[in-house]
């Protein structure tokens, strides 16, 4: 694994603290490298919203934002089943039983670690995405979904939402086989908006708490 791929596992994984500043120096000797290639991975992860400007120079772990919570599943609720519905005519056996493979690989003892899930969350879904040949809609989708990652990774982790995830993504799998688009897609929505209510609340009532607490 290099060290982009390292150090997104890390901050999916909850290691660094929101707000936390991180410095060169001690990342290079945590991981063990040189100050380059650490310089050029957060520079990489910033530029995806991963990390955020600190000081002059410097780059920090951001803080998590009810609103941009809320910005970010507003937009995936009308984008995702719009392009669910474009691919639906393209959704073969073969992609649906891809599908299913990835799924059934998220089903393990003991639980997979929250980058790993997102890492299989995301093929299923693009899986099905792009099967609808639109690369401009699927691209604004994507860019979507690497700034939730981070979103989706603390609400698998801190809300133990992972399960309900599941039992959605299979339903929707069930719908798409048997050709009820509509239905599907209707679902899909659904999924996003209820996983992003529940971020957003528990987000509010973590910042209400930290208020309270100063």
């Amino acid at each position: 694994m290099d060290l982009y791929s390292q150090l997104k596992a890390d901050l999916q994984r909850g290691r660094f603290a929101p707000g936390s500043p991180l410095k060169q120096s001690e990342l290079a000797e945590h991981y063990g490298v040189s100050r380059i290639p650490v310089r050029d991975a957060l520079a990489r992860l910033k530029s995806e919203g991963w990390l955020t400007g600190h000081g002059k120079r410097g780059v920090a772990v951001p803080r998590f934002d009810p609103l941009e919570a809320e910005d970010l599943y507003l937009m995936r609720m009308h984008l995702e089943p719009l392009l669910l519905s474009l691919a639906a005519p393209s959704l073969n056996g073969e992609l649906l039983g891809r599908a299913q493979d990835i799924l059934d690989a998220m089903e393990t003892t003991p639980p997979l670690d929250a980058a790993t899930l997102g890492q299989l969350n995301w093929q299923f879904h693009t899986g099905l995405y792009r099967a609808a040949g639109r690369p401009t809609l699927f691209k604004t989708v994507e860019q979507l979904q690497r700034q939730c990652e981070r979103y989706i990774g603390y609400q698998n982790r801190s809300l133990d939402y992972q399960s309900t995830s599941q039992r959605e993504h299979y339903q929707l799998l069930a719908l798409l086989r048997q050709g009820e688009t509509r239905e599907a897609c209707s679902l899909l929505e659904q999924h996003i908006a209820a996983a992003g209510r529940v971020l957003v609340e528990h987000l509010k009532e973590q910042q209400g708490a930290d208020v309270d607490m100063k």
